[in-house]
């Protein structure tokens, strides 16, 4: 029974699930530096639950740039934000990954560089 019930549970939330999504992301190089447009969509509802950055990682997984969004987009969906002036070098792809303030990490999106 106790079991039943937690499938359920997962079922159920993962029905309503609010989870951010990394539609498309534009990545221009410049003087070796990039630059990356990335459009998300998430059903912000104000500042209890919001998109607050997203981060652009390497093949292992390490961190390399943030952008941190200061505020919800509850009425600009998708949205897009940019980040410029990103060093890498020897990179041919990288991830990113959005974060919102309640359901956490978005599922990876692999960009291949220019």
């Amino acid at each position: 029974m106790l079991r039943t019930l937690v499938i359920m549970a997962l079922l159920l939330r993962s029905m309503w699930a609010n989870e951010a999504i990394v539609e498309e992301v534009k990545v221009t190089k410049d003087k070796g530096m990039y630059n990356f447009s990335v459009r998300i969509l998430h059903e912000d509802s104000g500042w209890e639950h919001y998109v607050n950055r997203y981060e652009i990682l390497n093949e292992k997984g390490h961190l390399l740039a943030t952008r941190i969004l200061v505020h919800p987009h509850e009425n600009e969906q998708p949205f897009t934000r940019t980040l410029n002036g990103v060093v890498m070098k020897d990179l041919k792809k990288v991830y990113v990954r959005a974060h919102d303030s309640v359901d956490g990490y978005s599922k990876l999106y692999e960009v291949t560089l220019p």
